[in-house]
């Protein structure tokens, strides 16, 4: 079953961030807490990682792309 992981809230009144690098790429399997990217907002730069393992499907953006919060950021096929 693929779970849509959206972009958390990082932060009190960010509602985007720029995609800066992907750590995966569709097809890799991934543990609960590794980096999947880093983003930057208009406050930080931060580390995004996984709250789910198992197989990248599909990432939501490249870097430079902007990505609202709630919006989806990747999906995960927790079944693989």
């Amino acid at each position: 079953m693929a779970f849509v992981f959206e972009l958390p809230e990082v932060g009190e009144g960010v509602v985007e961030a720029e995609v800066v690098s992907w750590n995966v790429a569709e097809g890799d399997f991934v543990s609960v807490d590794q980096p999947l990217c880093e983003i930057t907002t208009d406050k930080a730069q931060l580390e995004i990682s996984s709250p789910r393992a198992g197989r990248i499907v599909r990432l939501h953006g490249k870097p430079g792309d902007i990505i609202k919060v709630h919006a989806p950021l990747c999906e995960i096929d927790t079944d693989a």
